[in-house]
């Protein structure tokens, strides 16, 4: 497998500041990472925006919830085999540990996630 040196910014509730790590860096923590790996132009991301924000009100800290743009990280996007989207990808201690392609709803989601949370 390819790896590629994405930087994902985020910000931390707790202050103003972005963080910028790489995505090797990210989800390799003990901390379960949801991507959400989406595009513009995709009618069922844009149903799935307020369902990601709702999970990640509820899950709080307990997990970090990213989103990629297929469309602005293409090369990125084939390597991780993303034929669709939205898919949506758990990672924990650096490998992937559940995958949904298309949309889910959000209590799935968040059972999904709280799986993975130790």
């Amino acid at each position: 497998m390819l790896f590629f040196k994405l930087v994902i910014c985020y910000r931390k509730k707790s202050n103003s500041m972005t963080n910028k790590v790489s995505f090797k860096e990210l989800i390799n923590g003990e901390k379960p990472v949801l991507v959400d790996f989406t595009a513009s132009w995709c009618g069922p991301c844009k149903a799935m925006a307020p369902v990601i924000e709702n999970v990640k009100k509820s899950i709080g800290s307990k997990a970090t919830i990213v989103k990629i743009d297929i469309d602005n990280n293409a090369q990125f996007a084939t390597s991780m085999g993303i034929t669709g989207v939205p898919t949506f990808v758990i990672f924990k201690n650096g490998k992937e540990q559940w995958r949904q392609v298309g949309m889910i709803s959000g209590t799935q989601l968040q059972s999904a996630l709280e799986k993975h949370t130790a």
